[in-house]
């Protein structure tokens, strides 16, 4: 999907169709087989392992303990896939203008940055895990909690650092608040058909639920 507005709004959609039940979370998950670029989700999907297999795990013990852990395991597991399809889609600068479009270039412009800011961290986190992965295999340290603590401290300090670094060079070129902006938006047919289905899917979900 090409207009950010559609595809933010078809997201919201398919999450809410998946919180409504098994069923919304299944005709979500169709969605997403028939509207996503499946192949080059695939080759995204590895990313985002250690949070399915943390739904998996407490998806057991829900099952196990008192039921309802399948049902449970499918609806998060859409709602997963459901954010890693938008974020494959994102690209630089629509966050952007869909907070302007939005809120204005005011409150809007500014959430608009903040989330700008936010994805562009996300791309270095999962640029320097990668290679802390790498350095770790080439010194023999298996993947285990002993090694996602330094990990994960590497990768906090980092984050930190490059935000007080975004933080002065803004500063330093003037910005105060808020900002102008020249909103574009395309709105192929396909988006248009594609945020239909993920309506129906939502309404259906709430009828059946």
């Amino acid at each position: 999907m090409q207009d950010i507005r559609l595809r933010i709004a078809a997201a919201a959609l398919l999450s809410c169709a998946a919180f409504a039940g098994i069923t919304g979370a299944g005709l979500a998950a169709v969605w997403l087989l028939f509207f996503s670029h499946r192949g080059y989700m695939l080759t995204r999907i590895r990313r985002i392992f250690p949070l399915l297999a943390v739904i998996a795990f407490f998806a057991i013990v829900l099952e196990l303990t008192g039921g309802g852990g399948v049902d449970y395991g499918i609806r998060m597991t859409v709602l997963v896939v459901t954010g890693l399809w938008l974020y494959c889609e994102y690209r630089n600068g629509e966050f952007l203008q869909f907070g302007t479009w939005l809120l204005g270039e005011g409150t809007g412009f500014e959430l608009g940055i903040l989330a700008e800011m936010g994805m562009q961290s996300l791309d270095m986190l999962v640029v320097d895990y990668d290679r802390i992965r790498q350095a770790q295999a080439l010194k023999g340290i298996h993947r285990g909690i002993r090694s996602l603590v330094p990990a994960g401290t590497v990768l906090i300090s980092g984050a930190l650092a490059r935000a007080e670094e975004t933080a002065e060079l803004m500063a330093v070129r003037g910005y105060r608040r808020g900002g102008t902006l020249r909103l574009t938006f395309v709105t192929p047919e396909y988006d248009i058909v594609a945020g239909s289905a993920a309506l129906c899917v939502a309404g259906i979900a709430f009828i059946l639920r």
